[in-house]
């Protein structure tokens, strides 16, 4: 398409109906797109809702539960040790006991 040879109302108009075709093709694009995905998916015997669901993990843990290592003497709550110090283990160290006498 030559444009030198359109009129300056031609290429205004011309710029109007641009972002509605882009907008248009691009919607058009997004369907064709995920049909060819589902129907890639449905080849494998998956469907598309079941590979983006949430409950699908990608992650697998390579070691098991974490042991505790330290328990309250009186209210017997546990902390692995890890992450941030529970409320009652500041508790504990603010009142003057060990993190020693926690120990299990």
């Amino acid at each position: 398409m030559d444009l030198s040879t359109l009129t300056l109302a031609q290429l205004r108009d011309l710029q109007q109906q641009i972002p509605a075709e882009l907008k248009r093709r691009e919607a058009a694009e997004k369907v064709n797109v995920l049909n060819e995905v589902r129907a890639f998916a449905k080849a494998r015997g998956f469907a598309i809702e079941e590979l983006l669901a949430k409950e699908v993990k990608t992650r697998v843990s390579a070691g098991g539960k974490v042991k505790v290592k330290y328990r309250h003497p009186q209210s017997g709550e546990e902390w692995t040790g890890r992450g941030r110090k529970p409320k009652w283990v500041e508790a504990w160290l603010a009142e003057g006991g060990a993190m020693d006498a926690l120990l299990v």
